[in-house]
């Protein structure tokens, strides 16, 4: 455990001017990002007694090593710097607005020649307008399938689309009026994109806009004698409106707005976000994070808008006002910045009394529920997490907690597809981020690949500290950025160093680890192997191994971390075995089944060697006949097979 005076910068050198600093560990990892109004005044309340600062931040001004910061002309500049920093560095420290999930959008593909509506997932792309975020896709689906009678606009993919328009047919979408069918020139380029228009205009909120328009075309269709199309209309309108009766209105003057509100605790908080557009709840999100400080409310509002609205731009991503339960002390720099990203202007503030009050107190209600029901999710508890770390350390003898765990597992059939994990636990959360698979070559057994990958592994570890100046330095590095590469400006791979590897083994495994290790030069580093049979933890060089509680939260992490390294390590063997078995070229030898391909394999061992032998040889393989085993060898060697009688 670091003290915090071997690096507390000299009086009078940090100046008191608005600016944003970073928290680095002993290898140089930014760990925490902040802003402040004051520099001075904020890093210096870092420095106080350590035991009477907030948990985490105890435990983050322990970790770091050294303190640096750059001064801006203002707030907002602070606030942009902050962001970036945060995005660029993804400190283990910071506040993480971290769904669990991914929200559907409801896009429109407006990049397209003829734009497609359908349910997306994931980053945002170019060209598209989004509506949402939704909370489930089903919503989504019966709310377009209704739409779609009003709307005839596309939703098939790109080539379900093409192979209409090549049979000259349409889908049964076409045929019961729920797709205008451009893939057949039932509608040109330019009438389908009037549909999609209109449709983008009814999900902005203009429904009242639509609704008259159908209505007036009903009466005219009647009043012309036109029975059958005022019939459909008249379906189309009441299609309308049951769309839009899903999405109740909450707000009678149409606001545009995010309320947002907070439900928290000295360790966590709780954030629920309703999204209201045009006085209708679009949709919700939720997320609890962790207080890395003492942080109030307003602070968290502060977190909350930089992280969740500094890589959305545009005007369906950033609301015109932001309800909330408290300012910032930063509010009216924050709504200027929030103004920029939006492009015009975004008001943040408390609502008092009446509807947005009371929609308020609902979303703060979702709020607590939602942290209650993490409070009930063990692995989820910073509690609990904390103390199963500090466990780990006392049953292994470490001086500190391990931040964070490396664990190694290795998968394969009888020497073939010899693959490995690496998954990594931080702060006892996997960082999936970091993982990595390996594909080992050359290895014989279990020991032999885990201690060609722990070589491989930190080798690599080796270099960065050579190349960031740790020791002795061959390669230009920037002391601002040590864990990015200069030339990719990527974050390196393998740059930070574990406090704890463990191993999916017994006393074996461990021995190898540890040679690996020893042969690298490397000391500072703790070891430890898991066996599966007793759930046992081995040591290096102990001739027997440490018990750990079978209640113990130690335990429940260890397993954790295990079961995940054979769950990635699995995961990745089935999918090279399953490459291997599909691309072969057997799947289309004719009358081959699957278990005789897998006999073959089996036999043979690969692919390759199956492509070497004679039809002799083959047919040595129960089931095979001659006749097949020529039509093998004529379909590997991409000849055409003999024909058959």
């Amino acid at each position: 455990m670091a003290d915090p005076s071997t690096y507390r910068p000299a009086p009078g050198t940090i100046p008191e001017s608005p600016g944003v600093y970073r928290f680095r560990d002993a290898t140089g990892r930014v760990i925490y990002v902040g802003k402040a109004k004051n520099l001075r005044s904020r890093l210096n309340s870092y420095f106080a007694d350590p035991w009477g600062l907030h948990q985490r931040t105890r435990q983050m001004v322990t970790t770091a090593a050294s303190v640096d910061w750059i001064t801006v002309g203002t707030e907002v500049e602070a606030l942009q710097q902050e962001f970036t920093w945060i995005k660029q560095y993804d400190p283990r420290f910071n506040v993480r607005y971290r769904d669990d999930k991914s929200y559907p959008y409801l896009a429109v593909t407006l990049d397209e020649e003829y734009p497609r509506l359908q349910v997306m997932r994931g980053a945002k792309r170019k060209g598209v307008r989004y509506f949402g975020p939704y909370s489930h896709a089903w919503a989504i689906r019966e709310t377009l399938d209704l739409l779609l009678r009003v709307f005839p606009a596309r939703t098939c993919s790109s080539g379900v689309f093409k192979r209409a328009g090549q049979v000259g047919r349409p889908c049964l979408l076409g045929d019961i009026g729920k797709c205008s069918a451009p893939c057949v020139g039932r509608v040109s380029s330019a009438e389908h994109r009037q549909i999609v228009d209109s449709f983008c205009d009814f999900m902005a909120g203009r429904t009242d806009t639509m609704a008259r328009r159908l209505e007036r075309e009903m009466t005219e269709a009647s009043a012309a004698l036109e029975f059958e199309l005022a019939a459909r209309l008249r379906d189309d309108l009441a299609a309308l409106r049951r769309a839009t009766e899903k999405q109740a209105v909450v707000l009678g003057d149409g606001t545009d707005a995010d309320v947002v509100a907070f439900a928290e605790d000295p360790l966590e908080a709780a954030v629920q976000v309703f999204h209201v557009r045009d006085g209708r709840v679009r949709g919700q999100r939720g997320w609890v994070v962790e207080k890395v400080e003492d942080l109030a409310t307003g602070d968290l509002v502060h977190h909350f808008c930089t992280q969740v609205y500094g890589a959305e731009q545009g005007e369906a991503d950033v609301p015109r006002e932001l309800l909330v339960p408290a300012l910032p002390a930063d509010a009216d720099a924050l709504a200027d910045w929030l103004s920029g990203k939006r492009g015009s202007r975004v008001n943040l503030r408390v609502p008092q009394r009446g509807d947005k009050r009371a929609l308020l107190e609902t979303v703060g209600r979702n709020a607590a529920e939602a942290l209650t029901r993490h409070k009930l999710r063990r692995s989820g508890d910073l509690t609990t997490r904390s103390q199963a770390l500090d466990e780990i350390a006392d049953a292994l003898g470490m001086g500190t907690a391990p931040l964070r765990i490396e664990c190694y597992d290795v998968s394969q059939i009888q020497g073939t597809d010899v693959v490995a994990s690496m998954v990594v636990f931080e702060d006892g959360l996997p960082r999936k981020g970091e993982y990595r698979r390996f594909a080992v070559r050359g290895a014989t057994d279990d020991l032999s690949a885990l201690s060609e990958v722990l070589r491989r592994r930190f080798a690599r570890y080796l270099e960065s500290r050579a190349e960031t100046g740790e020791i002795g330095a061959e390669t230009e590095v920037d002391p601002d950025r040590p864990g990015i590469d200069p030339t990719t400006g990527r974050p390196r791979k393998f740059a930070y160093p574990p406090q704890l590897v463990v191993v999916d083994g017994g006393q074996p495994q461990v021995a190898a680890a540890a040679a690996v290790l020893a042969n690298l030069g490397i000391e500072d580093i703790a070891l430890c192997g898991l066996a599966k049979r007793m759930e046992e933890v081995w040591l290096p060089g102990d001739d027997f191994p440490v018990i750990l509680p079978r209640g113990s939260e130690a335990l429940y992490l260890m397993q954790r971390v295990r079961d995940e390294a054979h769950r990635f390590a699995i995961t990745y063997h089935r999918q090279r075995r399953s490459k291997r078995m599909t691309v072969s070229g057997l799947d289309d030898v004719p009358g081959l089944g699957e278990v005789r391909r897998k006999a073959l394999l089996r036999h043979f061992g690969s692919v390759k060697r199956l492509a070497a032998a004679s039809v002799d040889e083959i047919t040595e393989v129960p089931g095979v006949g001659r006749r097949t085993a020529e039509a093998i060898l004529a379909a590997l060697s991409g000849q055409a097979a003999p024909p058959t009688t």
